[in-house]
């Protein structure tokens, strides 16, 4: 049997949460701080996100998808690897604090190995919370400014 470990981060923007739901489901939006976009968001539909100045690009299929509350989706299209939930909660009309959770990590997996994926998954969602957060707030597009 497969045990599963799962990473979670947060962070708090002081955004409403339908400015951040909507920075995640406008393509033209999410390439401000993240990935370059398919197309706008549907629940059960496949995109494709490309990182140009990384050269890299993942199909993901949106398992979920709940207007100013949620996104689920899978790595590698609906039947791919982990899968990704981002919550939203407002906190106040103009404060959101939102959870990224990526779970499908093997915990059977080799020590080092799964230490140093836990590792990156939890600096590369820290790096995009910490670019949602500059987008958002201050119209600042850090986008591929790490450097590997």
């Amino acid at each position: 049997m497969t045990s599963q470990l799962s990473n979670v981060t947060k962070i708090r923007i002081n955004k409403p949460a339908a400015d951040v739901f909507e920075a995640f489901v406008d393509p033209d939006k999410l390439a401000q701080f993240w990935f370059a976009g398919s197309g706008r968001l549907e629940q059960g539909r496949t995109f494709i996100w490309r990182y140009e100045e990384y050269n890299a690009e993942v199909p993901i299929y949106i398992a979920e998808l709940v207007q100013n509350e949620r996104i689920v989706y899978h790595w590698g299209g609906e039947n791919g690897g982990n899968l990704v939930t981002i919550k939203l909660y407002p906190e106040q009309p103009s404060t959101t604090v939102i959870e990224v959770t990526e779970q499908g990590f093997d915990a059977n997996a080799n020590s080092e190995q799964l230490r140093q994926d836990m590792i990156g998954n939890k600096e590369g969602w820290t790096y995009m919370l910490t670019c949602l957060k500059g987008y958002l707030e201050f119209g600042v597009k850090l986008r591929a400014s790490l450097v590997f």
